[in-house]
């Protein structure tokens, strides 16, 4: 009592001195108030002790939120304490995750599963559904990943929800896939994709196997704030749910669609001396996608130091695809085997990374704009070429990417007269748009979907609704179909592998027929920068930095004016189809040389991200190679040039 008396007191002072953020002292009297395990108590208190304010701040600023797909933040503080040491040995990670309610840990997975349970409840017996809520759970290969799945499994069993559990890592997409295959109500994976090792998070998926939007969103919410304390009594052994382990029966299931993905088995049968390397940056990657290449006949090979699980991701500074940095190691074996082809997935195999030999033979980075416009293009080639779409059906094809995605994908969806729809940033909004087609189509096809072949819903989706073609972000996340309701760096895998056989049997490189794309529809380049803000300081920061270019927008930009500005915060705007586009804090600037700039802060990082995007049209006719090349050289210095300016001006904002 002493000791607690004491605390109070040091916290107060440290609140009136300006040094901890009043919210974070009340925060702290919310996990404390509760009959908390000795860890919680104790870690506050050697906190406190050091004088450790920014790290009790950045702890206990604010209660962890959804952002763009759920919950992410540290696991792991950038103080580990003693008792969060526990009896790990140095240089390992600590054996208790970090405690604070801004951070993931088993207070937070305790509170969001017991809020998700609670709504699902609501919602079934809203629609009046006889059988218990179902939810599948899966995790990658973090730290405290397994342990917070197990947990979330217990919780939602004991509150009287059937929790059906993976039995090892698996993928972000399997998840979802498994969701609608197995029918659930809704599905939770542990993950903080491609964040640093320090980081996971809780990714909440709705019974249509896509990431949650509205009402959703709101309702988990405010059945999660609701609740205080971890603290609750378990239903009776008759009203609780049953926990199911799953296996390779899925992988099995989710596999026989994959396949599906390919539209030309002819070109990986031909294309015999292709080469691939793949790493799975010690995530999930390697469960489906070693399997399924191997069943496709690729020849391929693993970077061994990174095929094995480990939440450290000890041989990169970030497991992040995009990312040269973490294709290192299989660019240095494609290199030693003269491959073509380098592949990485992140942790959760969501998002995919490239490197291609290119007709110098040296090896070459893609862009995610750049690997997701050449599998749009080959995907709508090669449907129509094999008649699965025509003149007369064109007009139900649609390409799906995001206001911050290169508008090349537009130029391709247009010239084979596809609808090109734009959502926020995102992929559970290019979620939601599947859900719509689905939605659409004759309650007696809709009822029995899911079961249905590849073949049987695309006959259907062509004839009563609308067929996607393909999907996906700037950020390396890609999808080829509706089966999963995320990006997918597993189906992205094998549709990039049939590019590259395809680029092979024309007798081409992969960066050549990007070029081929380029000469016919106009060169496109896109940079992405971003600033870091970290913790409550960092928050306010970003904050502040967002409205300004609401308040005081630019008129200029390094010497072109700026013709138009879209406030997505601010205005009502459509897409396309006519639909509502939700409001965000972006902005969007286009100048009058055709170039335009988006500002958004991330909803899962501590950053403000700039995508700035320009494009040069031929004249007539076709880019020669000559004219392109020096087309390049000026976008790439005046893109450059561009984000030196923004930079500069963000600091003088700031200031």
């Amino acid at each position: 009592m002493a000791m607690a008396a004491t605390r109070d007191s040091l916290l107060d002072a440290a609140v009136s001195s300006g040094d901890l953020i009043d919210s974070a002292r009340k925060n702290i009297q919310v996990l404390l108030g509760g009959a908390p395990p000795d860890i919680y108590a104790a870690s506050v208190d050697e906190l406190v002790a050091s004088g450790a304010w920014s790290e009790l701040n950045d702890r206990f600023y604010k209660t962890l939120a959804f952002g763009t797909g759920g919950l992410r933040g540290r696991t792991i503080g950038k103080i580990v304490t003693r008792a969060e040491r526990g009896e790990s040995r140095d240089g390992a990670a600590p054996e208790f995750p970090c405690v604070g309610t801004n951070a993931m840990n088993f207070y937070n997975i305790n509170r969001a599963t017991r809020g998700l349970v609670s709504y699902l409840k609501m919602w079934s017996q809203q629609h009046q559904l006889s059988t218990r809520p179902k939810l599948v759970i899966a995790h990658d290969t973090r730290f405290f990943s397994k342990e917070f799945a197990d947990l979330a499994a217990r919780i939602a069993a004991e509150n009287g929800c059937d929790a059906f559990v993976f039995d090892a890592p698996r993928s972000t997409p399997e998840l979802s896939f498994t969701v609608r295959h197995l029918q659930a109500s809704a599905g939770v994976v542990i993950t903080a994709s491609h964040n640093p090792p320090h980081d996971n998070g809780y990714k909440v998926y709705f019974s249509d196997g896509a990431q949650v939007v509205e009402p959703h969103a709101s309702g988990i919410i405010a059945q999660v704030n609701g609740i205080v304390g971890e603290n609750f009594d378990p239903l009776a052994a008759d009203q609780r749910g049953q926990v199911t382990v799953l296996g390779k029966e899925i992988d099995e299931a989710y596999m026989r669609r994959l396949e599906s993905l390919v539209l030309d088995s002819n070109v990986i049968r031909e294309a015999k001396s292709l080469r691939v390397v793949f790493t799975p940056i010690h995530g999930t990657g390697g469960v489906i996608i070693k399997p399924m290449l191997k069943q496709l006949g690729v020849h391929f090979d693993v970077v061994a130091e990174q095929d094995r699980f480990d939440g450290g991701f000890p041989t990169v500074k970030s497991p992040n695809p995009e990312n040269a940095e973490a294709l290192r190691l299989g660019m240095e074996l494609a290199d030693k085997n003269n491959a073509d082809l380098v592949i990485a997935t992140d942790p959760d195999c969501d998002r995919m990374g490239v490197a291609v030999r290119s007709r110098a033979g040296k090896l070459q980075l893609l862009t995610g704009n750049q690997i997701g416009s050449l599998m749009a293009y080959y995907r709508a080639r090669k449907l129509f070429e094999s008649g699965v779409l025509n003149a007369s059906n064109a007009s139900r094809g649609v390409l799906i990417k995001t206001f911050v995605t290169t508008d090349l994908q537009k130029a391709i969806a247009e010239h084979f007269g596809l609808r090109c729809v734009e959502t926020l940033t995102g992929f559970k909004y290019i979620g939601a748009k599947l859900g719509k087609y689905e939605n659409a189509l004759p309650d007696k096809i809709r009822k029995n979907y899911r079961h249905l072949t590849e073949e049987e819903t695309r006959k259907a989706r062509l004839a009563h609704s609308s067929f996607y073609v393909f999907g996906g972000e700037e950020s390396y996340g890609y999808s080829g179909a509706d089966f999963v309701r995320d990006k997918d760096a597993n189906g992205a895998v094998i549709m990039f592998c049939e590019v590259a056989a395809f680029a092979k049997t024309e007798g081409k490189t992969v960066d050549q027929l990007l070029d081929e794309i380029f000469s016919q529809f106009g060169y496109f380049e896109e940079k992405n920068g971003s600033l870091l803000f970290e913790g409550a300081e960092g928050a306010d920061k970003i904050s502040r930095l967002a409205q300004s270019y609401t308040a005081a927008p630019p008129t200029e930009m390094l010497g072109s004016n700026v013709l138009s500005i879209r406030n997505f915060e601010k205005e009502t705007i459509h897409d396309v189809e006519g639909d509502l586009i939700p409001k965000e804090k972006m902005s969007i600037f286009e100048l009058d040389d055709r170039t335009r700039i988006a500002v958004r802060p991330s909803g899962t990082e501590p950053k403000i991200k700039y995508y700035l995007f320009a494009q040069r049209r031929p004249k007539e006719g076709q880019f020669e190679q000559a004219e392109l090349e020096k087309v390049k050289t000026e976008i790439g210095q005046r893109l450059a040039q561009l984000w030196d300016w923004l930079q500069s001006d963000a600091h003088a904002r700031l200031a």
